[in-house]
């Protein structure tokens, strides 16, 4: 079994916000995935379901950012898991917006809700870091965050979360490199080649059928009449 934990802070008002990305994520998995419904469980929200032939449960801590390891460290707890067997999505500033990235360990880098994770069970977690872009300036980011995804944002935010999906099985099963490489299957899908081929030529059309040649005049006969007649003959 493994919990795919996405990141946000719960309600309404921060649904579409750049920190809530993560739970945009899991959203998108339980719904192309025929996942169960969302049930209140471990101080957050949980739907279980498979993907290829792994059991995961997917979990939105509905204890705010700050507070996400309570709610992380409750579910691990339950099922028995280490924390190898757990991977949350999260908001990266320091990625371009759309990009992605897995990484497993390593510091929080400033984050409270990988920085509360951690304090509740340890580093050793997977990451799936989705890039949002930063605002410029540190004293920014705070509200850059908690602010919604611009419009012209929609398009690349939505090939992301259907590529994100699309890689699920394979982040599942441990296939880091395969799930990064449907992303950009959304994201940035091959262009035909159709326009580098040489042009064939076009095939002759068919002209007019060709006319047989007309018919020789016949051999005229030889005149039999005597001259009177043919006088007479001239003048009728």
């Amino acid at each position: 079994m493994l919990i795919f934990v996405g990141l946000g802070n719960p309600g309404a008002k921060y649904a579409a916000n750049r920190h809530n990305i993560g739970f945009m994520a899991v959203d998108r998995i339980a719904a192309d995935h025929g996942f169960g419904p969302w049930r209140a469980r471990f101080q957050g929200h949980v739907a279980e379901g498979r993907l290829g032939g792994e059991k995961v449960v997917l979990l939105k801590p509905a204890t705010f950012m700050n507070l996400s390891g309570q709610s992380v460290g409750e579910a691990v707890r339950f099922y028995k898991l280490t924390p190898a067997e757990v991977t949350v999505f999260h908001d990266e500033l320091d990625l371009a917006p759309g990009k992605v990235r897995v990484k497993r360990g390593g510091g929080h880098a400033g984050h409270n809700g990988l920085r509360s994770i951690q304090s509740h069970i340890g580093a050793e977690f997977a990451r799936v870091r989705l890039g949002i872009g930063h605002p410029g300036h540190k004293d920014a980011v705070a509200q850059y965050v908690l602010r919604d995804f611009a419009r012209a944002d929609q398009d690349w935010l939505d090939d992301l979360l259907r590529g994100i999906s699309d890689g699920a099985p394979d982040l599942a099963s441990g296939e880091a490199p395969k799930f990064l490489n449907a992303v950009p299957r959304r994201t940035a899908p091959a262009r035909s080649g159709g326009g580098d081929r040489p042009k064939q030529p076009a095939a002759p059309q068919p002209g007019p059928a060709p006319q047989a040649d007309p018919a020789p005049d016949p051999e005229p006969k030889p005149d039999r009449r005597s001259p009177l007649e043919r006088l007479r003959d001239r003048f009728r």
